[in-house]
């Protein structure tokens, strides 16, 4: 497939196409807010493009509540540069926070923003954050994204220090992937940055920017692919070393000492892994410089996730143990009848014990329970004896044998089911637009009010040809044996098919054709088990839904073949 930068993009925007406007069921993650979201930033050494002249368009003078469309309204300026501005903003339509950028509509760029905003909110992957709004209102052009209020940028993370090794495991892992799609789709960043590569909550990272922050300040590539790839490695060597693999600083951390050349991770600090260290080596650019020990350079995001795929898997870090509290004496271990312990050193009378029962009650008293046994063990023994007379007379009557089936249920011994608690979970989008990604945690919360909802469909109850399936992948924390799942629904009819796969991680790097199937169930009902045949150890599940039913309006979408997910509870 030939790449695409957004440069391209420029000429696609004659197309005359209607702006894409947002969906009511594209709303963010809810949350408090861990930094200030910030959509762009000065350009500020790293080996970029240069940007081009901006011209002498000036940003439109707005200000604090002015609102747009009659919907969004401005609240805060996070960035004000180069012709263009950055807002925080409120969507009072759907009552959530958004970032809006603002440019007048002569803005030599304005063309090719519209155009590569309007391309990035075809793309519909949760892995980026999405365009809700591309608009161009008589002297103005404004975008609308996401605002991700429980995100926080690696910029901000890595002030505090280089990241733990699992961790920038699975941030140039994800964020490699989500490249990778993008870029299957003719889509570059072409601004990589640590301010544009965020983490929720949950865990997952975020990509923020995808083509609309170098159409912003007019950058382009004759290699987008290869100018993505070499951000990656530069985002992996700051997260294991909290420098920037440059002589001059950027994005708050230091570049490397002047005059000695780009040189291995693991070179500059101690302790970083072996394998992410060539990794990022491979992916950053250092004209012929890459050490013998190194494998061949990596060009494009695709072959980026190849050589993630080839090295051992990082494990997560194994819950810290904590040691139980000192084991405290009560008060009666503490000498006798509670009284506190001697000191050590001091000889104490032992206490005289009490004498024999040596009165004539006592005597009595020891002959009638010793009379008392004697009777007791008399009967049992005769109770015996004629239970045994018994049953061999009627063996000889009968002339029978009585044979013992070794598969008697009644003798099995089934290891008991436990649940499995759900660390985290990512909408999985084999095709086309997501479903509602911001609602998947709400399958695990506990909580059977809440749900997640797939989008109505005119037919069904097969969702082929519109879309393969759809569905969700949970992180269990680590692996497990699984053996089961329970999943509770929303709408019953017609029915229900379930499958769950074992996968690689929160964003699978092949299809659902390439995954290890752990189970599968059909129901008509609003309740769902699916059962293993045999236990699979993992510790990412797919639950992938490719039937659905015919339900009716519910106020919250309209009639059609539609499921939601109100509960799921997996079982080792």
């Amino acid at each position: 497939m030939a790449e695409r930068s957004t440069a391209a993009v420029d000429v696609a925007d004659n197309s005359g196409d209607e702006p894409l406007t947002a969906q009511a069921d594209q709303s963010t993650a809810d949350g408090v807010a861990n930094n200030r979201e910030r959509d762009t930033d000065s350009d500020e050494a790293q080996g970029d493009p240069t940007s081009e002249d901006s011209g002498k368009s000036s940003p439109p003078e707005l200000h604090s509540g002015h609102k747009l469309a009659r919907r969004y309204r401005l609240e805060e300026c996070v960035t004000r540069l180069d012709g263009f501005s950055s807002w925080r903003a409120v969507d009072e339509k759907l009552r959530r926070a958004v970032g809006v950028h603002l440019l007048p509509a002569d803005h030599p760029r304005a063309r090719s923003v519209l155009a590569a905003a309007r391309s990035s909110a075809l793309l519909g992957d949760p892995r980026f954050v999405q365009v809700l709004d591309a608009v161009e209102d008589n002297d103005l052009v404004y975008v609308v994204h996401e605002w991700l209020p429980d995100a926080t940028e690696l910029t901000a993370l890595l002030a505090s220090g280089p990241l733990e090794v699992y961790d920038a495991y699975q941030m140039v892992s994800q964020i490699t992937s989500a490249m990778a799609a993008a870029h299957r789709e003719g889509l570059a960043h072409l601004r990589l940055s640590p301010n544009a590569v965020l983490r929720t909550s949950t865990g997952q990272w975020r990509i923020r920017g995808l083509a609309v922050n170098a159409a912003l300040r007019g950058i382009s590539s004759d290699t987008p692919q290869r100018t993505d790839t070499e951000a990656i490695g530069a985002l992996l060597y700051a997260t294991l070393t909290q420098r920037w693999p440059y002589e001059s600083d950027a994005h708050g951390l230091a570049g490397l000492p002047k005059d000695i050349g780009l040189i291995p991770p693991d070179q500059v600090r101690a302790g970083v892994h072996r394998g992410l260290s060539e990794l990022a080596m491979r992916a950053l650019a250092n004209d012929g410089a890459t050490a013998s020990r190194h494998e061949s350079p990596c060009t494009t995001p695709e072959e980026l996730v190849k050589a993630i795929g080839e090295m051992p898997r990082i494990r997560p870090p194994e819950p810290a143990y904590t040691a139980p509290p000192q084991y405290q004496r009560t008060a009666y271990q503490q000498g006798p009848y509670g009284r506190p312990a001697p000191h050590p050193g001091v000889t104490q009378a032992v206490p005289t014990p009490p004498p024999p029962l040596q009165s004539r009650t006592g005597k009595a008293l020891k002959w009638g329970v010793s009379a008392l046994l004697i009777a007791a063990l008399g009967l049992g023994s005769w109770q015996l004896a004629d239970a045994l007379m018994e049953r061999g007379g009627k063996a000889d009557d009968q002339n029978q044998t009585q044979t013992v089936d070794g598969n008697d249920k009644n003798d099995e011994r089934t290891k008991p089911t436990k649940p499995i608690s759900v660390q985290g979970a990512q909408e999985y989008v084999a095709s086309g637009e997501a479903q509602a990604p911001q609602d998947v945690a709400k399958t695990y919360d506990g909580d059977d009010s809440t749900f997640w909802r797939t989008k109505r469909y005119n037919e069904g109850p097969k969702l082929a040809p519109y879309k393969p399936g759809v569905g969700i992948v949970y992180d269990l924390g680590s692996p497990q044996q699984v053996s089961a799942a329970s999943i509770a629904l929303r709408y019953n009819g017609d029915h229900t098919t379930v499958h769950l796969y074992a996968t690689d991680s929160l964003s699978p790097t092949t299809g659902v054709d390439g995954l290890k199937e752990i189970a599968s169930a059909t129901t008509t009902g609003t309740s769902l088990t699916a059962k293993a045949s045999k236990s699979v150890k993992t510790q990412y599940v797919l639950l992938w839904m490719t039937d659905v039913p015919s339900a009716p309006s519910d106020g919250y979408s309209g009639a059609g073949y539609k499921q939601a997910i109100t509960d799921v509870t997996f079982k080792g």
